[in-house]
């Protein structure tokens, strides 16, 4: 493992915090050039087979290690995302860290069962179909799951045997850094794992467009994910698979209270998890109308019940938002919507927070109306919206109305209605009677404007990573 070896044409990196507003440290910047020569380095590892020759199982004996080495230092991985994302603690310790522990030991543990194919040819031929490394490959990740979306690419990128470009989020680059410190320990390579710690607009830039690059892995919001691809198209035409954004429906349907405060629980965890800075945050409810006035009254009291505060505190289940500037947008959006008619629904700010942090209490909006902003866009904060529905139809066609398809959930007794909505919603993963994204076995990815190009978890996870080879044999 290498890091960014910086030019000095790009300044230094400023990490902020969330909580205070104060610098908390000062990264390099990866320059256009620092990634040419970072993909030269990549390269030169990658053909001297000193990682991709390897057998798979070598490769995952490194690779669970590593996984040994960050659970180890989990409690430092779990700090460092709490400190630059203003992620709670606790979640971190509960669900980012064991997460990307697991995936890291879950694809090492994949490396050797994925296989090839035989093609039914006819006695004069044998067709064998291989899956091989594309070489060097690059991933770009967001800030608001630093380390858990690092590992869900270096776990089966570093499997299969690639030389990978990492680049973390401008705001979150820490965990990353310390897990690319850990894999070194763990006894990869020098350069077969570089993070590459810069601006989006160049170095992540640079990647998108370097020729030497073949595959891109992207998480982060869809204007950023057209960018992306338009500089892949004009290059080297690499393969790019893109994760972006999610406006997802929580559907109740009529028995959804037989679920009692389980709904609820999974309600509140669905908005607000990371504040709500999750791309399937179930930002939309969706409600019969029957039992809209409970829901929205229970979900209210639930929300107003979170414990807003410091994300280092064990207690806090409530941090700021990524930045002051995610701060105004998201109370521009539902300065709108109250000036436009809508309710909004909000037990305030605790007093004593620090003044410059970016907090904003969660939210819940009625009544707002249609086209608004709070409906139809991925405010990425504690916002969630609830409407109401009489029939399955509608249902399905308010769940349908947005661009993006990432996620939905359903809440019902009635399995038959159950597999007929999820059957009709236009989203890459549907969850009855739970919040869920699945677990390491199931794909996870995106409809329409959520992206494509490659799954993320599973085994699927692999094709983003490998390009097949047909060998024709012709026997005598």
């Amino acid at each position: 493992m290498s890091g960014p070896r910086t030019t000095g044409v790009e300044a230094g990196l400023d990490i902020v915090s969330p909580t205070t507003g104060e610098r908390i440290t000062t990264v390099p910047a990866a320059s256009e050039q620092d990634v040419v020569l970072a993909a030269e380095r990549a390269h030169q590892v990658f053909a001297s087979g000193v990682w991709s020759g390897r057998s798979p199982r070598e490769r995952a004996a490194v690779l669970l290690s590593l996984a040994d080495l960050m659970e180890r230092d989990a409690e430092t991985l779990a700090r460092l995302d709490c400190e630059d994302a203003g992620k709670p603690l606790t979640e971190c310790r509960t669900g980012d860290v064991p997460s990307a522990i697991e995936s890291i030991r879950w694809f090492a543990e994949a490396a050797d069962k994925v296989f090839g194919r035989v093609a039914p040819t006819g006695p004069g031929s044998l067709g064998l179909v291989s899956r091989e490394p594309v070489g060097v490959a690059a991933a770009i990740l967001p800030w608001n799951y630093p380390l858990a979306m690092a590992a869900w690419k270096v776990g089966p990128a570093l499997a299969a045997g690639n030389s990978l470009l990492l680049k973390p989020a401008e705001a979150t680059p820490r965990s990353t850094l310390r897990l690319a410190a850990l894999a070194a320990e763990a006894g990869l390579p020098d350069d077969v794992l570089t993070v590459l710690t810069g601006h989006g607009s160049v170095t992540g830039r640079a990647l998108a467009r370097d020729p030497l690059v073949r595959a891109l892995s992207f998480t982060g919001s869809t204007a950023t994910g057209r960018r992306v691809l338009a500089d892949a198209a004009e290059t080297n035409f690499k393969r790019v698979s893109l994760e972006m954004g999610g406006k997802s429906p929580q559907i109740l349907l009529p028995d959804a209270l037989d679920y009692g405060d389980e709904l609820f629980d999974h309600m509140i965890e669905a908005a607000f998890l990371t504040m709500g800075q999750n791309c399937t945050a179930g930002s939309r409810v969706l409600v019969h109308h029957s039992i809209a006035e409970e829901v929205l009254d229970r979900f209210t009291a639930a929300a107003r019940s979170l414990t807003i505060g410091d994300p280092a505190d064990a207690r806090t289940q409530v941090g700021p938002l990524i930045s002051r500037a995610a701060l105004d947008r998201v109370a521009a959006a539902v300065d709108a919507a109250r000036s436009a008619g809508a309710r909004i629904h909000t037990g305030g700010l605790p007093h004593g927070l620090p003044p410059h942090g970016a907090y904003f209490p969660p939210t819940v909006v009625s009544r707002a109306p249609a086209g608004s902003a709070v409906l139809t866009e991925e405010l990425f904060g504690p916002v969630v919206t609830v409407q109401t529905f009489s029939t399955e139809d509608e249902a399905a066609g308010l769940a349908n109305a947005t661009e993006y398809g990432l996620a939905a959930s359903v809440w019902t007794r009635d399995l038959d209605a159950a597999f007929r909505l999820a059957r009709r919603i236009e989203a890459g993963v549907v969850s009855v009677n739970a919040y869920s994204e699945g677990d390491i076995t199931t794909p996870f990815g995106g409809w329409k404007q959520s992206g494509f190009g490659g799954a993320e978890k599973s085994t699927d996870a692999f094709a983003q990573w490998t390009r097949e080879k047909t060998v024709w044999i012709r026997t005598r």
